[in-house]
C-alpha cells in the first residue's frame, strides 16, 4: 500500500468511526486494523549532512524495541520496561535527538533532560494503555521534527494512573516548550484530556497534525500558542485550542477546528499577563457549539492584520463568533461568522446572553477587510460593542432574522450593529439586512455619526437610531424600515453633506425623527419619506428644503423641476396613503418656483436605491407648485404638524 492511499484510507476510517460511534467508541479505537507505520528508509540519522546524525534512534515493532544510544556513555540513560521507553538525560551542552519508528500496542515514551532536545518522529505509532503515549517532563525546549513521508500516530488512555506525583496532562504531554516541524504527519487521540498539552509554549511551524478527537481541548498550551505554517486539523469535545495563561498568534498555515466548547481561547483573567489575540494570516476554518460556545475567544484585545480566509460557525444559544475582554481591531482579511441559536437567561451572569457574531467588550475598530455576519435566532446581534465602535474602511454585510426575546420584565431585540458608545462610519461599504421584531440595523446608545462610505440599511424597525445625537457628514446613505423610521435619533439631528435617502413606514412612523428636537440641515441631498417627518429648524438651518404632503405609490416616480430643469428625481419604494415627503438640496434657490411632478418617465443616468442622477426625465402629473420664500417651505395636505416639530 502507498503512502498516500494508506493516509486517504485511514482518514476516511476515522471520519467514519466519528460520525456513526458513541462518545466512547470514538475515544476508544480499534487497535487490530494492522495500520503500517513504515519508517522512511530515505532518513539517515548518521549521514554528514543529516542534522540528526549521531540522534538516538529507538524502534518500536511488535517482537519488541530496538535502541542505539550512541550516548550511553556520555550522560544519557535509555531503558526499556514491557515496552515503555524511559529517557534521561543529564548532558547540558548537546542537544540530543531522539528518533521513533515503528509500531506499539501498549507502549510509551518518557523523556528527562536538563538540556534542549529533539523528538523525531520517522513513521511512529505508540498506543499507551496506561497514560500518555509521549510524557516529556522537561522543562526544556522539544523541537519536534516530522519527517517529510510519514505518518505517525500517538494514542492515550482513557484512564491514568492516580499515585503519580507528576503532570500528565494528555498524550502528547511536555513541561518544556514543544516547536512542530517537517513535512510529515501526525494524528493524535486524546482519550483522557487533552491531545497535545505543554505547561510552557507550543510552536508549530510546518507539519500536517491532525488531533482526530479529544476528551477535553485538543491543544493545551500554558504561556503561548502560536502558527506560523503547516496545517493543524482539531476536533476536540471541549476547546480546540486554548491557552490557559498566555496570548496566542496565528501568523500562516491552515487551521481547522471542531469543538464543543470555545475553538480558540485565550482564557488568562489576572491583570499581570495580556491573554491577547493576533491574527496576521493563513486559513481558519472553526466549528463549534453548545450553550455559549465561543469561536474566538480573549479575555484582552483581538486583532486581525490579514488572513487569507476565516470562517466561524457557532451554534448553541448565547453562543459567539467572536468575543473580546478588551478592544477589537480588523485591519484586512476576509471574513464570515454564522451564529445560530436563541438568546437565554444566564443565571450566572444574570441577564440575557444573546447569539452575536462579535461581542466586544472594549472598543470596535474596522479599518478594511471584508467583513461578512449571519445571526439566526431570537435577539441575535451582528456586532455589540460595550465602547466606541468606528468603521474607517472594509466591506461589512450584517443580515439577523430573529426577533426579541423575554424572561420576565427584561427583554433584547435583535440588532445588526450596535454599540454602548459612540459610532462612527467614515469609509467603506456597509449592507444591513434585519428582518426579525424590534429588529434595528445601526444604533448608537450615545452619537451616531457618518462621515463617508456607501451605508444600505434594509431594518425592520429603525434603520439608524442613536440616543443622543446623529450627524450626517458625507457618504451615500440609504435607509428602509418595515415598520419604523428610517434615521431616529432621540435627540438632535444634523446633516452637512452626503446623500442620505430615508423611506420610514406608514403614519406615524417617519422618514427623519428627532423628537421635536434640533433638525439641522447644511448641505448634502436629503430625502425623506414615511407617514409623517419631522421638521427641520428653520433658525440654523442654511439649506433650503421642502416638504411635500400627499400620497405615493410604489415605484411611482417623483421629480421636482424649475423652468424645465429638475433638481430630483425619484422613485418611491413604498405605497403611502398619507406621505410626508421631505427634500433638501443646494439646487433648491430662495425666491424660485418649482413644480412637483408625480408619475412619468425616466431613461439614461444613475441610480442609488431610486435616486436618479443625470438622467431624463418626461411626463408625469403635475401635482403641485411652490415658491421657495422661506428656509422650509411645505405644501399639499397634512394630517398635523408645526415648526421644528413632526409634519
Amino acid at each position: 500500500m502507498t503512502k498516500m492511499k494508506f493516509l486517504f484510507s485511514f482518514v476516511c476510517m476515522m471520519s467514519l468511526l466519528l460520525i456513526s460511534c458513541s462518545t466512547d467508541d470514538i475515544l476508544d479505537p480499534d487497535d487490530s486494523k494492522g495500520i503500517d507505520y513504515e519508517v522512511n528508509e530515505d532518513f539517515d540519522t548518521h549521514s554528514k549532512d543529516s542534522v540528526f546524525r549521531e540522534a538516538v534512534t529507538i524502534a518500536f515493532s511488535p517482537g519488541g524495541i530496538s535502541i542505539n544510544n550512541p550516548y550511553s556513555a556520555k550522560g544519557v540513560s535509555v531503558v526499556e520496561t514491557n515496552g515503555h521507553v524511559v529517557v534521561a538525560s543529564t548532558l547540558t551542552d548537546t542537544e540530543v535527538n531522539y528518533v521513533l519508528s515503528g509500531n506499539t500496542a501498549d507502549g510509551s515514551v518518557k523523556i528527562y533532560s536538563d538540556y534542549k532536545f529533539g523528538l523525531v518522529f520517522n513513521g511512529v505509532s505508540i498506543i499507551n494503555t496506561a497514560g500518555p503515549a509521549v510524557n516529556i517532563q522537561s522543562g526544556k525546549k522539544g523541537s519536534v521534527q516530522l519527517i517529510e513521508g510519514t505518518s505517525n500516530r500517538l494514542v492515550d488512555s482513557s484512564v491514568y494512573p492516580q499515585n503519580s506525583d507528576e503532570d500528565m496532562k494528555g498524550t502528547f504531554f511536555s513541561e518544556g516548550q514543544l516547536v512542530f516541524d517537517g513535512k510529515g504527519s501526525l494524528l493524535v487521540i486524546g482519550r483522557y484530556k487533552h491531545a497535545i498539552c505543554s505547561d510552557d509554549y507550543i510552536l508549530v511551524n510546518n507539519g500536517t497534525i491532525t488531533v482526530e478527537v479529544a476528551a477535553k481541548d485538543g491543544i493545551h498550551a500554558n504561556d503561548y500558542f502560536q502558527m506560523d505554517g503547516g496545517t493543524l486539523t482539531v476536533k476536540a469535545l471541549s476547546n480546540g485550542i486554548q491557552c490557559e495563561e498566555g496570548y496566542m498568534v496565528i501568523n500562516g498555515g491552515t487551521l481547522k477546528i471542531n469543538s464543543t466548547n470555545d475553538g480558540i481561547a485565550a482564557s488568562y483573567e489576572g491583570t499581570d499577563i495580556d491573554p491577547y489575540i493576533l491574527i496576521n494570516g493563513g486559513t481558519i476554518n472553526i466549528n463549534t457549539s453548545g450553550i455559549k460556545g465561543m469561536g474566538i475567544k480573549t479575555e484582552s484585545s483581538l486583532t486581525v492584520n490579514n488572513c487569507d480566509e476565516l470562517n466561524i460557525s457557532v451554534v448553541g444559544n448565547g453562543s459567539k463568533a467572536f468575543k473580546t475582554g478588551g478592544d477589537m481591531t480588523i485591519v484586512e482579511g476576509i471574513m464570515t461568522l454564522n451564529t445560530t441559536g436563541s438568546a437565554f437567561y444566564d443565571t450566572d451572569e444574570k441577564g440575557i446572553s444573546s447569539p452575536t457574531g462579535i461581542k466586544c467588550d472594549g472598543n470596535f475598530l474596522m479599518k478594511g477587510g471584508n467583513l461578512t455576519i449571519n445571526s439566526i435566532g431570537s435577539a441575535g446581534k451582528g456586532i455589540n460593542v460595550d465602547k466606541a465602535l468606528v468603521i474607517d474602511g472594509g466591506i461589512l454585510s450584517v443580515a439577523t432574522s430573529g426577533g426579541q426575546f423575554r424572561y420576565g420584565n427584561d427583554d433584547s431585540a435583535a440588532k445588526a450593529v450596535k454599540s454602548d458608545g459612540n459610532l462612527t462610519i467614515n469609509g467603506g461599504s456597509v449592507q444591513i439586512k434585519t428582518s426579525g421584531v424590534e429588529a434595528e440595523g445601526l444604533e448608537s446608545k450615545t452619537t451616531l455619526t457618518i462621515n463617508g462610505g456607501t451605508i444600505e440599511v434594509n431594518a425592520y424597525d429603525d434603520c439608524i437610531n442613536a440616543a443622543s445625537h446623529i450627524g450626517i457628514n458625507g457618504g451615500n446613505i440609504y435607509c428602509y424600515s418595515t415598520t419604523n423610521d428610517g434615521i431616529d435619533s432621540n435627540g438632535t439631528l444634523t446633516i452637512t453633506g452626503g446623500v442620505v435617502i430615508s423611506a420610514g413606514s406608514t403614519a406615524p412612523e417617519e422618514g427623519f425623527d428627532c423628537d421635536n428636537n434640533t433638525f439641522k440641515i447644511t448641505g448634502g441631498t436629503v430625502v425623506g419619506g414615511g407617514g409623517s417627518t419631522s421638521t427641520p429648524s428653520s433658525n440654523v438651518s442654511i439649506q433650503r428644503c421642502v416638504i411635500y404632503g400627499g400620497s405615493g405609490s410604489a415605484n411611482q416616480l417623483i421629480n421636482i423641476q424649475s423652468a424645465g430643469t429638475s433638481v430630483l428625481t425619484f422613485k418611491i419604494p413604498r405605497a403611502y396613503s398619507q406621505m410626508a415627503f421631505l427634500f433638501s438640496s443646494s439646487g433648491l434657490n430662495a425666491g424660485t418656483t418649482y413644480t412637483i411632478y408625480k408619475g412619468g418617465n425616466i431613461s439614461g443616468g444613475t441610480d442609488f436605491n431610486g435616486l436618479y442622477s443625470g438622467a431624463t426625465y418626461t411626463g408625469g402629473t403635475s401635482a403641485v407648485t411652490f415658491t421657495t420664500n422661506s428656509m422650509v417651505t411645505t405644501v399639499g395636505t397634512f394630517t398635523g404638524g408645526g415648526g421644528g416639530g413632526r409634519m
